[in-house]
């Protein structure tokens, strides 16, 4: 389609079907060479003759593209590390990375075993925590990088029955979060991309006429935009149905209570809440300078008015 990433080299992770692959494919055809990555096995576990990833790295080769398979887990760094070797080795570089591959464990919170609880976090969490370790390195070094992380409207906004996919998607969005300030001087650019999308995962879950509306090649654009050189940095982008809109983490104004009471936070709620003028902090610790700066123009006015009795 373009060249807008040509020369550059992607991993995407569970990408042998839905999302991965529809990311993988408008990857490629925007020019990236893609390491395809899924682990391989059928919907109900079972191996398959040809591997997912071959699957989609065919599709990619057919239609004039440079791709390859790795099966690699995840949740195993040795095999993270193999799969980033091996991309280098053969094309010099990883200047992408779009951390997708999930899984579902989907039970309410009083009935969830804390086995499937860790297995969710693992994936979706430290599988991305895994990729984008084992590039960061190369990528500081080269000060090129992009990184993409998907979290979920179930960790924004919370879902019945997801407390551990929510816990793990809203994590994404808090390792985002620091890695773009740590990365950002590397020409390091990290995002998250909230997709609404029809796959394996939800295919339970929604009903057909819906789903037929959400075709994950709808959402790769916008995974796109994040991996190109004029990407931007830190933000979370929702995209479904052809759709695209962006959530904030914001502060209010709030209200200056000094030495409250509990009673008091409770009766002035609502003005605390008041979203007029609510803002979005640079970084975790302009919500401390926010707070001491409002106690202490406080402060001044109370010894200005403490002056003026006197005088």
């Amino acid at each position: 389609m373009t060249e807008l990433l040509g020369g550059r080299v992607a991993i995407v992770t569970g990408a042998g079907g839905g999302l991965g692959r529809a990311h993988a494919l408008a990857l490629a055809a925007h020019g990236a060479k893609v390491v395809v990555n899924d682990m391989g096995s059928a919907r109900d576990g079972s191996p398959l003759a040809v591997s997912l990833a071959m699957q989609v790295v065919e599709e990619i080769r057919a239609s004039g593209g440079e791709a390859f398979g790795h099966t690699a887990d995840v949740t195993d760094y040795t095999q993270v590390c193999d799969m980033v070797a091996q991309a280098e080795a053969l094309w010099g570089s990883v200047d992408i990375v779009i951390n997708n591959a999930g899984i579902l464990r989907d039970k309410t919170f009083a009935k969830m075993e804390l086995g499937d609880f860790r297995k969710v976090v693992d994936v979706h969490l430290m599988g991305a925590v895994h990729c984008t370790k084992a590039v960061w390195k190369g990528m500081r070094a080269r000060r090129y990088g992009r990184i993409v992380f998907t979290t979920s409207s179930s960790g924004l906004y919370g879902n019945f029955g997801q407390s551990n996919y929510g816990a793990a998607k809203l994590a994404l969005v808090g390792l985002m979060n620091t890695l773009r300030l740590e990365g950002e001087k590397y020409g390091i650019r990290v995002n998250c991309i909230s997709p609404s999308a029809a796959t394996r995962m939800t295919d339970d879950v929604l009903d057909p006429p819906r789903l037929r509306l959400l075709d994950p090649l709808l959402v790769a654009p916008g995974v796109v935009a994040l991996a190109a050189q004029a990407a931007p940095n830190g933000i979370i982008l929702c995209g479904g149905g052809g759709s695209f809109e962006r959530a904030h983490i914001t502060l209010t104004n709030g209200a200056l209570l000094g030495q409250a009471s509990p009673s008091q936070i409770l009766e002035r709620m609502e003005e605390i809440g008041n979203r007029t003028g609510e803002f979005i902090p640079t970084s975790g610790p302009r919500q401390a300078e926010w707070e001491v700066a409002r106690a202490s123009r406080k402060c001044d006015l109370g010894h200005k008015g403490d002056a003026s009795q006197t005088t």
